[in-house]
């Protein structure tokens, strides 16, 4: 849900009180939450991507995919890994990877593992990447203008840096915005 905070105040307690202004109804939320511990989480809102983002992704991966005589799966994993911001690197027991890959892997195409050599014995590090139904709109942009790259260097058409930068516009993409 979108919302602003709007003030920060110290309680006689010394504890902190946080007052947001919220764009949506919370107040079904609000009467089955009242009184209870809740887990917390406040970050700067960003406008999710269009599916017309989604679409024109997978026209440039049919592309590449035709062009390139590979399946459309590994051009979307290869474009995933070649972005930066859509991944987090953990270290974990080498045992235990296996079903860390199976639960990561088991939410779509996209989300892959991609396990190196810990100088801790016994661990490895993974790479855990998302899959792009989950990006924003900083990160589709990422996404496809690798792609859009991409098709290029094979002589594949894309549409015009101008009408990509239109369709951005319509994503609520702006190139000033950051990736936190």
């Amino acid at each position: 849900m979108k919302g602003r905070i709007k003030e920060l105040l110290t309680g006689c307690n010394r504890k902190q009180i946080l007052m947001l202004e919220l764009d949506g109804d919370f107040r079904a939320d609000y009467d089955a939450l009242n009184g209870a511990d809740v887990d917390i989480t406040v970050k700067r809102w960003r406008k999710k991507r269009s599916l017309d983002a989604n679409a024109y992704c997978w026209v440039l991966i049919g592309k590449l995919a035709e062009a390139l005589s590979l399946p459309k799966s590994d051009i979307y994993k290869d474009a995933i890994r070649r972005i930066g911001g859509v991944s987090e690197i953990i270290c974990i027991k080498t045992d235990a990877l296996p079903k860390l890959r199976a639960v990561w892997e088991s939410k779509g195409s996209g989300w892959q593992v991609e396990a190196m050599p810990s100088k801790l014995l016994g661990c490895t590090n993974a790479i855990l990447y998302y899959g792009s139904s989950v990006y924003d709109t900083h990160q589709m942009s990422l996404l496809i203008d690798n792609l859009v790259q991409q098709c290029e260097d094979q002589g594949i058409p894309t549409i015009t840096p101008n009408e990509l930068e239109q369709l951005k516009s319509q994503w609520g993409y702006t190139p000033k915005e950051s990736n936190t």
